[in-house]
Protein backbone atom coordinates (compact mmCIF):
# COMPACT_ATOMS: atom_id res chain seq x y z
CA UNK A 1 0.00 0.00 0.00
CA UNK A 2 1.62 3.24 -1.05
CA UNK A 3 5.23 3.90 -1.95
CA UNK A 4 8.35 4.41 0.14
CA UNK A 5 9.21 7.74 1.69
CA UNK A 6 12.73 9.00 2.39
CA UNK A 7 14.32 6.99 5.15
CA UNK A 8 12.67 3.75 3.98
CA UNK A 9 9.30 4.33 5.63
CA UNK A 10 6.22 3.48 3.63
CA UNK A 11 3.79 6.27 2.80
CA UNK A 12 0.28 5.37 3.89
CA UNK A 13 -2.39 5.63 1.26
CA UNK A 14 -5.39 7.54 2.58
CA UNK A 15 -8.69 5.78 2.98
CA UNK A 16 -10.50 6.33 -0.37
CA UNK A 17 -13.73 7.10 1.49
CA UNK A 18 -12.07 10.23 2.92
CA UNK A 19 -10.98 11.56 -0.49
CA UNK A 20 -13.14 14.03 -2.44
CA UNK A 21 -14.46 13.62 -5.96
CA UNK A 22 -12.84 15.66 -8.73
CA UNK A 23 -15.30 18.15 -10.30
CA UNK A 24 -15.52 17.43 -13.99
CA UNK A 25 -17.69 17.83 -17.08
CA UNK A 26 -18.58 15.28 -19.73
CA UNK A 27 -19.70 15.91 -23.29
CA UNK A 28 -22.09 13.91 -25.45
CA UNK A 29 -21.27 15.36 -28.88
CA UNK A 30 -24.00 14.32 -31.32
CA UNK A 31 -23.62 14.43 -35.11
CA UNK A 32 -26.50 15.05 -37.59
CA UNK A 33 -27.05 11.26 -37.86
CA UNK A 34 -27.53 11.07 -34.05
CA UNK A 35 -24.24 9.28 -33.49
CA UNK A 36 -21.93 10.06 -30.57
CA UNK A 37 -18.32 11.21 -30.74
CA UNK A 38 -15.91 8.89 -28.92
CA UNK A 39 -12.13 8.87 -28.86
CA UNK A 40 -9.60 6.21 -27.93
CA UNK A 41 -7.32 7.08 -25.01
CA UNK A 42 -3.67 7.00 -26.00
CA UNK A 43 -2.64 5.92 -22.47
CA UNK A 44 -5.12 3.02 -22.16
CA UNK A 45 -5.18 0.59 -25.10
CA UNK A 46 -8.69 -0.15 -26.31
CA UNK A 47 -10.37 2.39 -24.00
CA UNK A 48 -12.84 4.67 -25.79
CA UNK A 49 -14.66 7.53 -24.11
CA UNK A 50 -16.60 10.71 -24.69
CA UNK A 51 -14.76 14.00 -24.09
CA UNK A 52 -14.50 14.99 -20.45
CA UNK A 53 -12.28 17.05 -18.22
CA UNK A 54 -11.84 18.99 -15.04
CA UNK A 55 -13.53 22.24 -14.11
CA UNK A 56 -11.06 25.04 -13.40
CA UNK A 57 -11.39 27.09 -10.21
CA UNK A 58 -14.15 29.69 -10.68
CA UNK A 59 -15.26 28.19 -14.02
CA UNK A 60 -18.93 27.42 -14.69
CA UNK A 61 -19.60 23.81 -15.78
CA UNK A 62 -21.06 24.92 -19.15
CA UNK A 63 -17.93 27.00 -19.86
CA UNK A 64 -15.74 24.06 -18.86
CA UNK A 65 -17.63 21.78 -21.27
CA UNK A 66 -17.10 24.17 -24.18
CA UNK A 67 -13.41 24.60 -23.29
CA UNK A 68 -12.88 20.85 -22.96
CA UNK A 69 -14.61 20.24 -26.29
CA UNK A 70 -12.17 22.61 -28.01
CA UNK A 71 -9.14 21.19 -26.21
CA UNK A 72 -9.94 17.53 -26.79
CA UNK A 73 -11.44 17.65 -30.29
CA UNK A 74 -9.92 20.80 -31.78
CA UNK A 75 -13.34 22.17 -32.71
CA UNK A 76 -15.89 24.44 -31.10
CA UNK A 77 -18.51 23.91 -33.79
CA UNK A 78 -21.28 22.86 -31.46
CA UNK A 79 -24.36 24.14 -29.70
CA UNK A 80 -25.50 23.14 -26.24
CA UNK A 81 -28.74 21.14 -26.30
CA UNK A 82 -29.08 19.96 -22.71
CA UNK A 83 -27.43 19.68 -19.30
CA UNK A 84 -27.75 16.68 -17.00
CA UNK A 85 -30.15 17.18 -14.09
CA UNK A 86 -27.70 15.85 -11.54
CA UNK A 87 -24.02 15.42 -10.93
CA UNK A 88 -23.04 11.81 -11.61
CA UNK A 89 -20.22 10.07 -9.77
CA UNK A 90 -17.88 7.19 -10.30
CA UNK A 91 -15.15 5.75 -8.09
CA UNK A 92 -11.75 4.76 -9.41
CA UNK A 93 -10.96 1.05 -9.23
CA UNK A 94 -8.44 0.09 -6.51
CA UNK A 95 -5.56 -0.32 -8.98
CA UNK A 96 -5.87 3.34 -10.05
CA UNK A 97 -6.38 4.90 -6.61
CA UNK A 98 -3.35 6.89 -5.60
CA UNK A 99 -2.01 6.90 -9.17
CA UNK A 100 -4.20 9.30 -11.16
CA UNK A 101 -4.70 12.97 -10.25
CA UNK A 102 -1.72 12.64 -7.88
CA UNK A 103 -3.81 10.48 -5.56
CA UNK A 104 -5.95 13.41 -4.40
CA UNK A 105 -9.35 12.06 -5.55
CA UNK A 106 -11.40 8.91 -5.19
CA UNK A 107 -13.15 9.44 -8.52
CA UNK A 108 -15.08 12.09 -10.37
CA UNK A 109 -18.36 13.92 -10.01
CA UNK A 110 -19.50 14.97 -13.45
CA UNK A 111 -21.99 17.40 -14.94
CA UNK A 112 -22.83 16.23 -18.47
CA UNK A 113 -23.78 18.29 -21.50
CA UNK A 114 -25.35 17.17 -24.78
CA UNK A 115 -24.02 19.20 -27.71
CA UNK A 116 -25.00 19.15 -31.37
CA UNK A 117 -21.99 19.07 -33.69
CA UNK A 118 -22.47 21.81 -36.28
CA UNK A 119 -19.16 21.48 -38.10
CA UNK A 120 -17.50 19.08 -40.50
CA UNK A 121 -15.53 15.95 -39.56
CA UNK A 122 -12.41 17.55 -41.06
CA UNK A 123 -12.42 20.05 -38.17
CA UNK A 124 -11.70 17.32 -35.63
CA UNK A 125 -8.06 17.61 -34.55
CA UNK A 126 -7.04 15.44 -31.60
CA UNK A 127 -3.61 17.11 -31.48
CA UNK A 128 -4.96 20.68 -31.18
CA UNK A 129 -4.06 20.78 -27.48
CA UNK A 130 -2.36 18.26 -25.18
CA UNK A 131 -3.22 15.07 -27.03
CA UNK A 132 -5.06 12.51 -24.89
CA UNK A 133 -6.50 10.45 -27.76
CA UNK A 134 -5.05 8.67 -30.77
CA UNK A 135 -8.21 7.92 -32.76
CA UNK A 136 -11.87 8.92 -32.91
CA UNK A 137 -15.17 7.84 -34.49
CA UNK A 138 -18.93 8.35 -34.43
CA UNK A 139 -20.74 5.57 -32.54
CA UNK A 140 -24.20 4.48 -31.49
CA UNK A 141 -25.14 4.54 -27.81
CA UNK A 142 -24.82 0.74 -27.68
CA UNK A 143 -21.32 0.92 -29.16
CA UNK A 144 -20.33 3.59 -26.65
CA UNK A 145 -21.45 1.40 -23.75
CA UNK A 146 -19.69 -1.65 -25.18
CA UNK A 147 -16.31 0.11 -25.35
CA UNK A 148 -16.20 2.23 -22.19
CA UNK A 149 -14.06 1.03 -19.28
CA UNK A 150 -16.14 -0.86 -16.75
CA UNK A 151 -15.86 1.60 -13.86
CA UNK A 152 -17.44 4.39 -15.95
CA UNK A 153 -20.21 2.26 -17.51
CA UNK A 154 -22.98 3.09 -15.00
CA UNK A 155 -22.40 6.83 -15.45
CA UNK A 156 -22.42 6.46 -19.24
CA UNK A 157 -25.60 4.39 -19.11
CA UNK A 158 -27.33 7.07 -16.99
CA UNK A 159 -26.14 9.92 -19.24
CA UNK A 160 -27.22 8.19 -22.45
CA UNK A 161 -30.61 7.36 -20.92
CA UNK A 162 -31.12 10.98 -19.85
CA UNK A 163 -30.24 12.28 -23.33
CA UNK A 164 -31.94 9.42 -25.23
CA UNK A 165 -34.48 11.69 -26.94
CA UNK A 166 -31.62 13.65 -28.50
CA UNK A 167 -30.09 10.47 -29.92
CA UNK A 168 -33.14 9.43 -31.96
Amino acid sequence: MGGKKKGGKRARMPDPATLPYRACVGIVLIDPRHRIFVARRSDTPGAWQMPQGGIDKGEAPRDAALRELKEETGTDSAEVLAESRDWLRYDLPPDLLGKVWKGRYRGQKQKWFALRFTGRDEEIDLAAHVQEFDDWRWSTADEVLAHIVGFKRDVYRAVLAEFADLLR
